[in-house]
């Protein structure tokens, strides 16, 4: 039985012209400790897909499913407040931009704390204790000096380690990275891919990654959904899916990719598209 399994999801948002569908009956479901990447370009419908799983729309969307079931939990039959009690704990995500994810009037490690407190019921000092560890588990160096930094005093990398921590603060049991290396010079994204891999492996976690860098794909997945216009186009494992991809718009996507230029000019996927008809 899958971790979570999710059949027939279609978000669709309100808005003053009428409506449109941002995510259009996508099937999807990850395993325990397996890394799923969710790949395609801007706008795919990727973020809000996991965005309805974590019930974190705003009111202008409309969320329905066949089946959204966690562990055996119909979350689509939860109350709100069985919900909350699971998102956060069991399910966590790391969103994109970091530092915009972070308060800017809170320390980060009042910020960390406050996750344990409220979802572990630690006391202050216990927190405190945890959040140290935290810290130099996802390697933030001098952690008894950063935990009292503001965001604005640490780096984008730091940041990110610092959503990181609190991502698996809970131990949970599945993890969403959304981009989580956007706007991260290459260095530093290496660093927090590693990272991710090394947490994940260690505690077991289910991982969804959603991205649209191939090469990201390339070395972390195991099973690779690739989606566009709100469709999932193909489903496959990692090598599978770069070996033989079906579908033209997973051709598409990896005929972009530099290793795989033939010219003068990387082709884009419009130009492939161009040569391909996509139903």
């Amino acid at each position: 039985m899958s971790l979570l399994s999710i059949k027939n999801l279609t978000v669709r948002f309100a808005t003053a012209t009428g409506a449109f569908t941002a995510v259009d009956g996508i099937d999807v479901s990850v395993d325990k400790g397996e890394v799923l990447a969710i790949v395609g370009e801007s706008g795919s419908g990727k973020s809000v897909s996991m965005l309805a799983v974590m019930g974190l729309l705003p009111d202008t969307a409309t969320v329905t499913a066949d089946e959204m079931i966690f562990d055996g939990r119909d979350l689509l039959k939860m109350t709100a407040a069985e919900r909350r009690r699971l998102i956060g704990r069991e399910i966590t995500m790391i969103f994109q931009e970091p530092i915009a994810s972070l308060n800017p009037s809170f320390t980060v490690g009042f910020q960390i704390e406050e996750v344990l407190r409220l979802n572990l019921g630690l006391d202050r000092r216990a927190a405190h204790a945890r959040a140290l560890e935290l810290f130099r588990a996802v390697g933030i160096p001098e952690p008894e000096v950063k935990i009292k930094a503001y965001p604005h005093q640490m780096s984008g990398g730091q940041c990110q380690r610092v959503m990181i921590a609190m991502a698996i603060a809970t131990n949970p049991r599945l993890l969403i990275a959304d981009e989580p290396t956007t706007a991260l010079d290459v260095t530093i994204q290496k660093q927090i891919l590693d990272l991710l891999m090394d947490l994940q492996e260690r505690y077991d976690m289910a991982l969804i990654l959603i991205t649209h860098d191939m090469g990201v794909v390339a070395e972390t997945a195991d099973r690779v959904v690739v989606q566009y216009k709100g469709r999932k186009m193909e489903e496959a494992d990692v090598l599978t899916l770069f070996e033989a991809p079906q579908h033209p718009y997973t051709r598409a996507l990896l005929s972009a990719l530099p290793e795989n230029a033939t010219g003068d000019r990387l082709p884009t996927v419009a130009d492939f598209m161009a040569s391909e008809a996509l139903q």
